[in-house]
């Protein structure tokens, strides 16, 4: 083969090549896009996603100091997530332990845990760090005016007695449980009535929930396989007492998940699946105002390593 016929196969190879490369580029793009009509910020992730922690705004206390409220956003739609104290999981000044969470359900969870400040904190600023997977999120307060919280505003005008939040103890602040097995806890709560029990708001026909369907024609919804259905969050109506896991390595399925306060009692039965150590967080609320109390356990696994 002459020199110059040897340089027109070079020159169609290498076409060939890059027309080849364009078109595996090209597809991988098409697969990075997200589908026609949606945007990349409507795409639901199951898991594998960051925590982002919120700064909720600050309170005044009667002694004159100030609470910054912090919540935080798991952008995964199913996954929980659990980081433990220390230089991923930090708030500063005097940390990294201000009471922040170490277990995040998914999705918003809004003033979850407070920080209380002098009276003289001025413009410092309180900073909560968490670190997921590699990436770091963080969450600044400080006393910004306009960031001030009034939780029911008007409240007094509707009624001329205010309305308390109610009060909670649970029968054990120290509990220790070894696997397989359950727990029960006991909640004593007392209120002051208010407000009035009135009809449940469902936000619709219970009988009958609002569906969605998509358009004739419309692209699927984009799926994050595997595709697991997230947990339905409670619906609480009238006094009653829901139990989560403020810190610990895994999830605890609480039966009821929202128990009903009875006579002043609300029983719940804890199941765990993880040896660790737990704080569990008994919320009671009147639907308006709520009080949370905190119960440390300690679960164990007597069982040989692999055992079932």
């Amino acid at each position: 083969m002459s020199r110059r016929g040897l340089i027109a196969v070079n020159v169609r190879h290498i076409v060939t090549v890059a027309a080849t490369i364009l078109l595996v580029a090209g597809a991988h793009d098409l697969q990075a896009q997200p589908p026609v009509g949606r945007t990349i910020a409507e795409i639901q992730y199951n898991s594998g996603q960051s925590v982002q922690p919120i700064f909720d705004g600050w309170t005044k206390n009667p002694d004159g100091g100030y609470v910054l409220h912090f919540g935080y956003l798991n952008r995964n739609y199913v996954e929980q997530v659990h980081v433990p104290i220390g230089p991923e999981n930090a708030v500063e000044p005097s940390g990294p332990d201000r009471g922040q969470p170490t277990f995040f359900y998914r999705r918003f969870n809004h003033r979850v845990f407070s920080v209380t400040v002098p009276r003289d904190w001025g413009k410092k600023e309180v900073v909560w760090t968490l670190t997921v997977r590699g990436k770091t999120e963080r969450a600044v307060g400080w006393l910004q005016p306009e960031w001030e919280i009034e939780d029911f505003p008007g409240e007094t005008r509707i009624s001329k007695t205010p309305n308390e939040a109610p009060t909670i103890t649970v029968s054990s602040s120290a509990t220790s449980v070894a696997l397989p097995s359950t727990l029960t806890l006991t909640a004593d709560v007392g209120d002051d009535g208010l407000p009035k029990p009135g009809k449940p708001r469902t936000g619709g026909n219970s009988e009958n929930p609002p569906t969605f369907r998509l358009p004739q024609g419309s692209p699927g919804a984009p799926t994050n396989v595997p595709s697991v259905a997230a947990p339905p969050r409670p619906r609480i109506t009238g006094l009653s007492v829901t139990w989560l896991v403020f810190r610990g390595p895994a999830a605890v399925e609480f039966e009821p998940a929202v128990t009903p306060v009875k006579d002043g009692k609300a029983v719940v039965t804890a199941t765990f699946t993880r040896p660790g150590e737990y704080v569990l967080r008994a919320v009671a609320t009147d639907t308006q105002k709520s009080t949370p109390r905190d119960v440390n356990v300690t679960v164990t696994d007597p069982r040989p390593s692999g055992r079932p």
